[in-house]
């Protein structure tokens, strides 16, 4: 090892009070100095960084050193030994040292540790934290930001393999991109976040760390493709927004350095309050029931087809000979419910899809100079048209949208009429779909009450084809759900509303009895209320008159039907609330329902407001009217298919 001959005693040490070494080559300034928290009293230099002349080697002045380590009284309370462990009075060390100068720059005199003479402060959170902000009381920082953080000190430079994917440059090249899309959308968080969420805004050496992690997990994972993965993950980055960011930070941070719990990484949604009693929202919410006379060609229906109209739809069914097109890759192919002789399902082999839909960038300002942007796919972020899919399904699927095709299947039936059980509270429920050789068919059923959230009916359905894919991505159902499934009607039955999420579902045998079951909570008056309603309603073969349909409440900017705002979305927008994010797993049909329910309570607080301003007041339950103005004369808060859609989105 060479010899520094001080070289370097002019240049504080990197790495500050964390430096470990016993004799350093770099500068460590004395205890309570300003030029930083040194890791402990050191022999007297004579160099100071503000007189940039000084020579690179400093000049030691022997008495000075004497007197340095003389008069360190309180620091020295023992002699100092010799390497055989003998006693050396004061003088013979300033002799020593005297003799040997080339050994000046690396003595250091002992000193106490720095925990007995002062207090111990926790370790800072960023790596390049200044002093300033280690003041900072500890009431004005966030919890995560209490934990202890030091993210490890490397370059910029792919770490070793025992086999790698791609050679050396190449990783080099591709690590400095992702490092770069990082770096950029954090120092967006940095301009943005404060107060509790400051802790998001990661330090250089986090930067690079949180870069080398995901580059070596690729690299590792998915040696085969990575090239591919890797450079639509940079492609993802470059268009990835704050809030999305910000969930991957939590889940890197979460990993490496605090291990949060899932409940403090997604907390639990606000309680919604509107400030009225069930009651008074219940007789709100009677009058935003929309009228769905004119809508049917937007699916919604009224009517029940005629035995012609069925009649007519397996005719063509059969004629058609089981071609079917694709409602993922758009190809044809054909289907044999019930198996056609040699066992096959369906022809056509494997579907390649794209399971995200195409998302469209914002027009700018600039699009009629530089061409507007190309839209991209959701799921992996390719561009529109570049490839086929990045997801293969076992077989293709279809779904059926003619409601005389859908009859042919299970008739319509309308809410019946139930004189003994008297008025319904309203009735939130959505229903999760699966592919099966007849098509789009209800798999889950799921109701709650309005507006206190509580389960009502929560069951799977064995659908009538044979089972092509449960679409477990959107749905959340899968194979291993009707496994552990209890038939309904057992003793136990009655635990269904029990909110208990480990424990097995039950399972109804077909779509009619699930029917059947939601009919128990409804009547034909009853606010049934959903999220683009006529979905989960043609699913069941429900025709009901009474329904709240958020689609129609909160209408699309674009003039409404039949383009609609998905139920994330509005939920963010008005709720502040995250929904449907399990990823993989699918969606939560409770949670749905209860999300629903919650913008339904919304418009209510909203139309309250409207209303009391006019001078509608509450006597008990009842809404009534100011004086000298009918209840049916109310038509600016009773949504119909045209106007309610135009009021709604100006309220």
């Amino acid at each position: 090892m060479f010899s520094p001959l001080g070289l370097f005693k002019g240049i504080l040490c990197p790495q500050g009070e964390l430096c470990s070494l016993l004799t350093c080559i770099f500068y460590h300034p004395p205890v309570g100095s300003h030029a930083g928290d040194g890791r402990g009293a050191v022999a007297h230099v004579d160099v100071t960084r503000d007189d940039a002349s000084r020579p690179a080697t400093p000049t030691l002045k022997e008495p000075k050193l004497e007197a340095t380590v003389g008069t360190s009284s309180d620091t020295l309370k023992e002699p100092h030994r010799s390497s055989k462990g003998e006693p050396v009075s004061q003088g013979a060390t300033s002799a020593s040292v005297a003799g040997k100068p080339s050994q000046l720059a690396g003595l250091r005199p002992p000193t106490k540790l720095q925990s007995v003479s002062r207090a111990v402060s926790p370790p800072s959170t960023r790596s390049d934290s200044t002093s300033s902000k280690r003041d900072k009381s500890a009431s004005e920082k966030p919890k995560a930001d209490l934990l202890p953080r030091q993210a490890p000190r490397e370059s910029l430079n792919p770490r070793m393999l025992t086999k790698a994917p791609a050679p050396h440059g190449v990783r080099l090249s591709i690590l400095t991109k992702l490092h770069a899309a990082m770096s950029t959308l954090n120092d967006k968080m940095a301009k943005q976040k404060d107060g509790t969420e400051k802790y998001l805004v990661l330090s250089p050496n986090e930067l690079i760390t949180m870069a080398l992690d995901e580059e070596e997990k690729v690299a590792k994972g998915s040696a085969n493709i990575y090239s591919n993965v890797i450079k639509l993950r940079i492609v993802k980055l470059s268009k990835m927004n704050q809030e999305d960011w910000a969930k991957e930070v939590k889940a890197h941070l979460n990993e490496r350095y605090y291990k949060i719990a899932p409940s403090q990484l997604n907390p639990k949604p606000k309680v919604l309050t509107t400030g009225l009693s069930v009651e008074e929202e219940i007789a709100i919410v009677t009058k935003l029931a929309t009228s769905l006379e004119g809508l049917e060609q937007y699916g919604y229906m009224t009517k029940a087809p005629t035995s012609d109209e069925i009649e007519n739809a397996r005719k063509g069914v059969t004629e058609s000979k089981g071609w079917e097109k694709c409602d993922r890759c758009g190809g044809r192919f054909q289907v044999f419910p019930g198996r056609r002789e040699d066992g096959s399902l369906t022809t056509g082999g494997q579907c390649t899809y794209h399971p995200g839909k195409p998302f469209y960038p914002p027009r700018k300002q600039t699009d009629h100079i530089t061409g507007p942007r190309e839209a991209y796919f959701s799921c992996c972020n390719e561009t529109l048209g570049t490839s086929s899919g990045c997801t293969k399904g076992k077989t293709h699927v279809y779904k059926v949208t003619e409601t005389k095709r859908l009859a042919s299947i299970l008739q319509f039936e309308k809410t019946p009429a139930q004189v003994e059980k008297g008025p319904q509270p309203p009735v939130c429920f959505d229903c999760e779909m699966g592919y099966t050789t007849l098509g789009l068919e209800l798999i889950r059923i799921t109701a709650v009450s309005w507006p206190e959230g509580k389960r009502l009916l929560d069951v799977l359905v064995r659908p009538q084809g044979e089972v092509l894919d449960l679409n477990s991505r959107f749905s959340g159902v899968f194979p291993d759900h009707y496994t552990r499934a209890i038939p309904y009607g057992t003793p136990q039955s009655a635990s269904c509303t029990v909110e208990d999420e480990s424990a097995p579902m039950y399972v109804v045998e077909s779509p009619a009895a699930a029917r059947a079951l939601l009919f128990q909570f409804i009547q034909p008056e009853t606010p049934l209320i959903g999220h683009a309603i006529d979905n989960d309603l043609n699913a069941c073969r429900i025709i009901h008159s009474t329904v709240i349909d958020t689609v129609l409440l909160y209408p699309h900017p674009r003039g409404g039907l039949p383009n609609r705002m998905s139920l994330k979305t509005l939920c963010k927008k008005h709720l502040d609330r995250d929904i449907q994010t399990g990823g993989d797993r699918g969606h939560d049909s409770k949670e749905d329902a209860v999300a629903t329910g919650d913008l339904v309570r919304v418009k209510v607080a909203e139309t309250w407001t409207l209303l009391k301003s006019k001078g509608w007041t509450f006597q008990g339950d009842q809404l009534v009217p100011p004086p000298g103005t009918s209840e049916d004369a109310t038509g600016e808060w009773r949504l119909g298919p045209g106007a309610g859609q135009k009021r709604a989105s100006t309220g």
